[in-house]
């Protein structure tokens, strides 16, 4: 192995904003602790999180790094004491707490993952944020089962496009919503059911035709705002809705709670980065478990949007504001 720097560049948060306060540093190279291991990170997804925790509203967990970044691949260059899943030189991909926009980031050993040859380490540094929120979201906390119909929206997103791979991959029917007919065409190509240009068409109605009036059984939601009140018009009798974020702004709605009732619904919700370490371990048990075979034979793969160098994170930020990326956005160091 190479000696370890003792510094490296990352990309800060300068001060609470828009892509612009996003600058490169120079800080100490971390050593891991009991549990972690240090990776030389050769590839760092870009996540909807890093641009709330740039703009000032989603601080790190405590006692995390400062750095934005969730999710990195690469190479094992130093291990912590109690660390034995994995060895130096060993290429993982891991869920991280931050840090994960830097040269070096520090990793749980029980969070990461070897990556399988079917995998590019780009493709690698694109998986496990996403991976994880929708195995937990849609099959742990969903149930999402076989002959299913589940319900994604922002279907185009990172989240959506594992999503619909994912939810096909278990026998379940997908519909998405999307903003366009290019997202539109992307989706189907991946294998949704039906995708559903919100702008045009009302997903309500158009749910309820994909399904024989039945409606969908899991919906996912990162939208929130009308969309509350909207999907448990979609839903199905005892139908699940898994709230994961609110791109639609306010986490406050106005909505018929009568309908839960009379449909039996189940609304849910969850949040990743504050869960515990053993909570984290454990999706990473069930993802090696259940997902892994469709890794390994390469039947999954995240949709890769665009690279950009580590230095050319505002840029990847502004991409990712846009809303026009289809598919990943990964940060190549």
């Amino acid at each position: 192995m190479e000696k370890l720097p003792a510094q490296m560049t990352v990309v800060a948060i300068s001060k609470p904003g828009g892509p612009e306060v996003l600058v490169p540093e120079t800080r100490a190279v971390p050593a891991p602790g009991a549990d972690q291991i240090l990776i030389k990170v050769m590839a760092a997804g870009v996540n909807r999180p890093d641009v709330a925790q740039r703009s000032g509203s989603y601080p790190p967990s405590p006692g995390a790094s400062d750095l934005p970044g969730l999710e990195v691949a690469g190479e094992v260059v130093a291990l912590g004491s109690n660390a034995g899943r994995h060895k130096l030189g060993d290429k993982v991909m891991s869920l991280v707490a931050g840090g994960g926009y830097a040269q070096y980031c520090l990793a749980q050993d029980a969070q990461a993952i070897t990556v399988p040859p079917a995998l590019s380490i780009l493709e690698a540094g694109a998986l496990p944020e996403t991976l994880m929120t929708v195995w937990h979201n849609v099959f742990e906390r969903g149930a999402l089962k076989t002959g299913e119909t589940l319900l994604v929206h922002g279907g185009s997103y990172g989240i959506g496009t594992m999503a619909i791979q994912l939810g096909k991959a278990f026998g379940a029917k997908v519909i998405v919503t999307v903003g366009s007919q290019d997202k539109a065409d992307a989706c189907t190509k991946l294998g949704a059911d039906r995708a559903i240009n919100y702008k045009t068409a009302d997903f309500v109605a158009e749910v309820k035709t994909a399904t024989a009036g039945a409606g969908a059984d899991v919906i996912l939601d990162m939208v929130g705002a009308d969309y509350i009140d909207r999907n448990y018009d979609a839903a199905a009798v005892d139908g699940r809705i898994v709230q994961i974020a609110f791109l639609g702004g306010s986490p406050k709605a106005t909505t018929n709670f009568s309908k839960l009732m009379v449909k039996r619904l189940i609304h849910t919700g969850s949040t990743l980065r504050p869960r515990s370490n053993a909570d984290k371990a454990a999706m990473v048990a069930a993802i090696e478990a259940k997902v892994m075979p469709l890794l390994r034979d390469g039947r999954i793969k995240p949709l890769m949007d665009s690279t950009f160098p580590l230095e050319k994170a505002v840029d990847a930020h502004r991409r990712m504001e846009t809303s026009e990326h289809i598919g990943k956005i990964v940060l190549a160091v």
